[in-house]
């Protein structure tokens, strides 16, 4: 898909919007828009858009609908549908928090990054929203993109207060810290990456740097080791072998 993979995206319809609608009308809504959403986590994205038809069929107002449309035609890298159907939830309920999080996402796709920045902070202007760590992370993603590598460690420690167990962000804290120079903060965070999520190609290769950098021979062949067995494909292990370490 066109998605990164590190994408904090969220599909859970959020809290009921008040509407002078039938009751079972806006509960057919909610029930397609669930299976819609079950199906599009599921990578099968025909299936879910037929299910969100369904959903809009019985309300064409309820928002959540819009939002998880949105997501879908951003996996199918249809950008004008995406677009068209993230704006439209927001028409009716701007201040959705999963919305707007999904919407500055799909900015920041588009490198727009300072537009996208305005969307992830109305997100976690909701108190009621349920995973205020996303919005904080993907912020961080979209300043790391644009350079900004101040405001992309602000924005993933404020996620990390949030959730300390953040894989994606300790492993930015690991990457920056490593690309700064602070080799011992680099190594912390990367120990407590490991705690929480499997080790891959990617931050098995910044342990081996790090524990380079800080002269550690033990820890490297540890870390050369794992790469070696477990990605002996992977272009981390090709660059290990050359020897090109920065």
């Amino acid at each position: 898909g066109c998605v990164q993979h590190d994408v904090q995206t969220t599909v859970t319809p959020s809290q009921e919007i008040p509407q002078a609608k039938p009751a079972d009308a806006q509960k057919r809504a909610k029930i397609h828009t669930e299976l819609g959403a079950g199906y599009y986590q599921r990578g099968q994205m025909g299936t879910a858009l037929d299910e969100l038809k369904e959903a809009l069929r019985a309300d064409p107002n309820y928002a959540p609908a819009y939002n998880v449309t949105g997501l879908v035609y951003m996996e199918l890298c249809e950008d004008g549908d995406a677009e068209r159907n993230f704006r439209r939830a927001l028409e009716i309920d701007p201040l959705d928090s999963d919305t707007n999080n999904n919407y500055g996402w799909f900015l920041c796709q588009h490198k727009h990054e300072d537009q996208s920045i305005k969307y992830f902070m109305t997100a976690l202007k909701n108190p009621l929203y349920a995973t205020p760590e996303k919005s904080y992370f993907n912020a961080g993603i979209c300043m790391r993109q644009k350079g900004d590598e101040q405001a992309a460690e602000e924005y993933f420690l404020k996620a990390l207060r949030i959730r300390p167990g953040l894989p994606q962000a300790l492993y930015n804290m690991a990457d920056l810290s490593y690309k700064r120079s602070k080799y011992t903060e680099a190594r912390a965070y990367l120990l407590k990456y490991q705690q929480v999520a499997p080790a891959n190609a990617e931050s098995l290769w910044l342990g081996v740097r790090t524990e380079r950098k800080l002269g550690n021979r033990d820890a490297e062949a540890s870390y050369a080791l794992q790469l070696r067995r477990k990605y002996p494909e992977s272009k981390e292990t090709q660059a290990l072998k050359k020897g090109q370490f920065e």
